[in-house]
């Protein structure tokens, strides 16, 4: 089981909101298929087909805990990083 998987169970259990790593965050949307730009300390995460834009900052290198819950609501949304997806 790879990094961004184990983070992808992590975020679905609701387990430590508080306690993601930033870069391990953008790196599980890099694989989920989001296009990503920076702007500053603000991460820009795009994709087609989805039709909310993610707008992330680091908070002393973890993931802020609202944006953390913004991801899993788009990724239950959108069913990202399904087991036929090529993505993950």
């Amino acid at each position: 089981m790879s990094k961004q998987d184990k983070l992808l169970i992590k975020i679905l259990l609701c387990n430590s909101d508080a306690n993601i790593p930033f870069e391990q965050l953008c790196q599980l949307l890099r694989k989920l298929g989001f296009d990503q730009r920076i702007g500053g300390i603000h991460h820009i995460f795009t994709k087609e087909g989805v039709e909310e834009i993610l707008n992330l900052q680091p908070k002393q290198g973890k993931a802020k805990v609202y944006q953390v819950k913004q991801i899993r609501s788009l990724i239950l949304k959108y069913k990202l990083g399904d087991q036929d997806e090529n993505s993950l």
